[in-house]
């Protein structure tokens, strides 16, 4: 399983340790991701995800999941999150 958020596929990134006296060493940067539940409230579905904290709180801020993705561009998500959308989509269309 790659270190990578489901929503926004943020990964790990790579830079330098730099000490007092300018010395460099190669570290990476991991993501803070967690394993959470979040509940679909158009699907009616509970999906497993595992994102960043700062997704987490993104999504939060905007209502839940099914308002975070709907309210995203679709090209800056991951695949999975894309596919998520659609589903959305498809149900809200159905609904109308």
């Amino acid at each position: 399983m790659a270190r990578q958020c489901a929503i926004t596929g943020t990964r790990a990134q790579s830079g330098n340790k730099v000490s007092h006296s300018n010395h460099k060493t190669k570290t990476r940067f991991l993501p803070n991701l967690q394993h959470v539940s979040l509940m679909s409230e158009i699907l009616g579905v509970s999906v497993p995800l595992r994102v960043t904290a700062a997704t987490l709180r993104s999504i939060e801020h905007n209502g839940g999941l099914d308002a975070y993705l709907l309210n995203h561009s679709a090209t800056k998500m991951t695949p999975e999150a894309g596919k998520l959308k659609r589903q959305l989509k498809r149900k809200l269309a159905k609904a109308a």
